[in-house]
């Protein structure tokens, strides 16, 4: 079996080690004999988004993701339609905010997003730095993420938008509201960086099988020996929430 895995922009969204999400995903797969397949495109490059199982996009700073909203709208009708067709989506810091209605700089100018999500992103006045423990609910059980977060950018969800989880330790979207991230249909998108899915393999499983499912099929995933990520996941959960 495999799996499509297309890394949006990688040469310019690549913020604080995201690059090892693609590289934890991969591995992930070949340990339990599915081959991924990866897909690097960036700006201009022919994409189908029908066709890939996971999309995941990184952080940028303001320039950079001016300069990809512009090249998504181009194809914003086909990457609505893949999500709302089941796509697995992780999207980090920038790539989130992208998905947004705007993101409004320090200036006040306001960068257009994709509007696929209803989210906004305002300029704070200082930035939101440090590791972060969040509680989400994966099968029907709460658990941790832990990550690291360096965001001036402060998002809010419109009405009936749910967040990805509950800020344990650290600022979240906002720093206001203890909410982290956002969660639609099977997009993810987050502001831990890390990078995130390597500390986390109960959530890379997650969406790897949420990827399988699109496609069909209804097995679940091997059990893997996750000892070791298990304890330094538990050691960083255990020294924030002491």
């Amino acid at each position: 079996m495999e799996l499509n895995i297309c890394h949006l922009y990688p040469d310019l969204l690549d913020l604080y080690g995201d690059r090892g999400n693609i590289l934890a995903l991969a591995a992930r797969c070949r340990w339990r004999g599915i081959e991924p397949v990866i897909q690097q495109a960036s700006l201009g490059e022919a994409l189908d988004f029908m066709r890939m199982d996971i999309l995941f996009l990184g952080g940028g700073s303001d320039r950079e993701q001016g300069l990809l909203v512009q090249d998504l709208m181009r194809r914003e009708k086909e990457l609505r339609s893949a999500i709302e067709n089941g796509l697995v989506v992780l999207s980090i810091c920038g790539g989130y905010q992208m998905l947004g209605r705007y993101y409004q700089m320090a200036s006040g100018e306001k960068i257009q997003g994709l509007g696929i999500i209803d989210i906004w992103t305002v300029a704070g006045a200082k930035r939101l730095i440090g590791n972060v423990v969040v509680e989400i609910e994966i099968d029907k059980s709460f658990r941790t993420l832990v990550g690291f977060e360096n965001h001036s950018g402060k998002t809010y969800l419109g009405e009936g938008i749910r967040p990805l989880g509950k800020v344990l330790f650290g600022h979240g979207n906002n720093g206001d509201n203890r909410e982290e991230g956002v969660h639609y249909r099977n997009v993810f998108g987050t502001y831990m960086h890390g990078p995130l899915l390597p500390k986390n393999p109960l959530f890379t499983d997650m969406l790897l099988e949420l990827a399988m499912l699109r496609r069909g099929s209804n097995t679940r995933l091997k059990e893997l020996d996750d000892r070791l990520e298990e304890l330094a996941h538990k050691a960083m959960v255990k020294r924030l929430l002491k």
